[in-house]
């Protein structure tokens, strides 16, 4: 009898990767999806893909907006995605400075851990898609595939190779294809 395999997800950050980079966004009116972004995720949909957003926001840990702020730039982002026929699987958020040494921020694996929990995937299945090195680290730490978009801080991050990421990409639509063809490989040795 064939085995159903576990379904994959793709980890997302969410500045500078699927919606314009903002220093410290709280209004839900500067959410702008990155052009392409909605027909990539859409297609990662197609291939039966989940989609989840990993992002830290240490700006309500300093006190610069809150969580409602946060909760409605969040509201924004999944109306414009619906708009564009996709659905989160679910958007998990490090609300922590960095000095917090907190278990959940980026690049540690703790929202990463909770997602697959809460969802029932693996981490070493999963294709991470970012712009910092932070997302990436995440990433090769969890054994996921990783892939590294120019877009947002990303072409900074990737100048002198100081990132290893599996992939390099100038947008997220291009890892389309670089996904689908990972897929097919992986079904070919099942």
């Amino acid at each position: 009898m064939p085995r159903n395999p576990e379904r994959r997800f793709v980890i997302l950050d969410r500045d500078g990767t699927i919606i314009e980079e903002r220093e410290y966004l709280s209004d839900p009116d500067e959410v702008t999806l990155i052009p392409g972004v909605g027909a990539g995720l859409r297609d990662f949909q197609k291939m039966g893909l989940g989609l989840v957003v990993i992002t830290n926001q240490s700006g309500v840990g300093r006190g610069f907006f809150d969580q409602l702020q946060l909760d409605r730039v969040h509201e924004r982002l999944r109306k414009l995605l619906e708009r564009e026929s996709v659905h989160l699987d679910g958007i998990y958020v490090c609300s922590h400075k960095p000095e917090d040494d907190c278990v959940c921020r980026k690049p540690k694996l703790g929202l990463f851990e909770k997602a697959a929990k809460d969802l029932g995937f693996s981490l070493n299945s999963s294709i991470v898609i970012g712009d910092k090195a932070s997302d990436m680290e995440m990433g090769r730490t969890a054994g996921a595939t990783t892939v590294l978009v120019r877009t947002g801080y990303g072409s900074e991050t990737a100048v002198g190779g100081r990132v290893a990421a599996d992939y390099l990409v100038d947008n997220l639509p291009a890892s389309v294809k670089i996904i689908r063809s990972l897929l097919i490989k992986t079904e070919c040795t099942q």
